[in-house]
C-alpha cells in the first residue's frame, strides 16, 4: 500500500476488552502504515479508549455463547451492512465467532481481501462431552465456508491448530500462516527484582474451570497439607456468561479457607506480576497462545502450565518453566513446590522465560508478521 493510498481496514472482534488487550499494538501499527482503522465489537468498558486512539468504533449487539436467534441475525446484518457501506480493502476477523459471522458477511458483501485469525479452537475441540463432539463437524464446516474463497488467508497461533485445520480439509495449508500468539509489550511487561517474603504464585485469568483455576486451588490445598510455605494470588474477573465459570461464592469460599488471595480484575497487570515469584496456568481450554503466559514470561516469571496446544508453546520444559499433564493438581503442586523451594532454579528459569518472550513473542515481531499477511492478502490473485 502506498503512503498516500489510505484504505479501510475493519477488525471484527467479539469483545472490546479483547481488542484492547490483544490487538491494540497491531491496530496502531496498521494506522501508522496508512490504514483507516474501524473496530466492530461489543462495546462495554473500552469504547472511549478505542475512540481516543483515533479508531472508528462500530458497536455490535452480540453476546458470547449466543444471544438468541434474532440478536444473532441482527449482528450478522449489521456486519454485512458495515462491509457494504465501507467497502473495506481488508477485513480482519478474530476468533471463531468473528470468523464465522464476519466471513459469511464478507463473502455476501464481496469483500476483496480477508484475514482470519484462529486464536485457539476452544471448548468444542478440547471437551470430551457429547455436545462438543456433535458440534465439531458442524463448526469445521462453517469455518471452511467462512474462511474460503479467493483473497482469504488464515493465521493460526499454534502448530496443533494448523495441523487439524489442514488434515480435516478446512483450510489449505498454503493459505495458513503460523503466528505464535497476539504478542506482548516487552517494555511494559519487564522483569523486576523478586519481592521479599514467602514465594507467591500468580494466576491471572478469568475465573473459569477450563482455565485451570480449580486445579491451582487444589494444588494449593495439597501444598498447605504438606506444610509448604507458599502463597497464591489470583487476579481475574468472574465470567457469569460462561457456562464453565466459577461463581463468586466459590471463589470467596477459597479465600475464606485461606487457600488464595483474590484481587478480582486488576488494571496494573505488570504490577501484579512484579508482586509474584512464579506463574501458574494449567489450562485445559483450546488456547491459541495464552497472553497471560506471555505477560508472565516477559516479566521473568517461570511458568507451570499444561502440555496442551498453545500452552506448550509458551514454555521450554525444564528451562523456562514446566509442562504438566492436564487436570493434574498433584503435578502442578510438585512443580510449584520445586520452584518455591529452589531459589536459584526459579531465578534461572525466570531469566530464560524473559529471553523466550523477547525472541518469540514480542509485539514488534508479531505485528510485523501480521502486516506481512495483510500485504499478501491484498495482493492475492483473483
Amino acid at each position: 500500500m502506498t503512503p498516500n493510498a489510505r484504505k479501510t481496514l475493519i477488525y471484527i472482534v467479539t469483545e472490546d476488552w479483547y481488542f484492547w488487550s490483544h490487538r491494540l499494538a497491531l491496530a496502531r501499527a496498521a494506522r501508522a502504515a496508512g490504514w483507516d482503522v474501524v473496530v466492530a465489537t461489543r462495546v462495554q468498558a473500552h469504547g472511549e479508549r478505542i475512540v481516543a486512539e483515533g479508531f472508528r468504533l462500530v458497536p455490535l449487539p452480540w453476546r458470547r455463547g449466543g444471544g438468541g436467534t434474532w440478536r444473532e441475525l441482527l449482528t450478522l446484518v449489521r456486519i454485512y451492512r458495515l462491509f457494504r457501506r465501507e467497502r473495506p480493502a481488508l477485513v480482519h476477523l478474530i476468533a471463531l465467532k468473528g470468523i464465522v459471522y464476519g466471513g459469511l458477511a464478507a463473502r455476501l458483501a464481496r469483500c476483496r481481501a480477508r484475514v482470519s485469525t484462529v486464536a485457539g479452537l476452544g471448548y468444542v475441540f478440547t471437551s470430551k462431552s457429547w455436545r462438543a463432539r456433535l458440534m465439531r463437524p458442524v463448526l469445521l464446516r462453517a469455518l471452511a465456508w467462512a474462511m474460503g474463497g479467493r483473497g482469504s488467508l488464515v493465521t493460526v497461533q499454534n502448530p496443533d491448530d494448523r495441523r487439524l485445520l489442514a488434515e480435516t480439509g478446512t483450510v489449505a495449508a498454503a493459505r495458513m500462516t503460523l503466528i505464535c500468539g497476539s504478542g506482548v509489550d516487552v517494555d511494559r511487561f519487564a522483569p523486576a527484582p523478586e519481592p521479599d517474603g514467602l514465594p507467591v504464585v500468580g494466576v491471572a485469568c478469568r475465573m473459569v474451570r477450563d482455565k485451570g483455576v480449580d486445579c491451582v486451588v487444589e494444588a494449593a490445598r495439597l501444598l498447605r497439607a504438606a506444610g509448604v510455605a507458599i502463597r497464591f494470588h489470583f487476579a481475574g474477573a468472574l465470567d457469569p456468561e460462561n457456562r464453565d465459570a466459577h461463581s463468586r461464592a466459590e471463589v470467596e469460599s477459597w479465600v475464606a479457607e485461606g487457600l488464595i488471595e483474590w484481587n478480582g480484575p486488576v488494571q496494573d497487570v505488570p504490577g501484579f506480576w512484579r508482586a509474584c515469584h512464579i506463574a501458574a496456568y494449567p489450562s485445559i481450554y483450546g488456547e491459541g497462545v495464552p497472553k497471560t503466559a506471555l505477560e508472565a514470561a516477559a516479566c521473568g516469571k517461570p511458568l507451570v502450565t499444561t502440555d496442551m496446544p498453545g500452552c506448550r508453546e509458551t514454555v521450554t520444559d525444564g528451562v523456562s518453566g514446566f509442562l504438566v499433564p492436564p487436570s493434574d493438581p498433584r503435578a502442578v503442586a510438585d512443580k510449584l513446590r520445586l520452584l518455591a523451594e529452589d531459589v536459584p532454579l526459579r531465578r534461572r528459569m525466570g531469566v530464560a522465560a524473559r529471553a523466550k518472550a523477547l525472541a518469540e513473542f514480542a509485539d514488534a515481531r508479531i505485528v510485523a508478521e501480521t502486516l506481512a499477511v495483510y500485504e499478501r492478502a491484498l495482493n492475492y490473485p483473483l
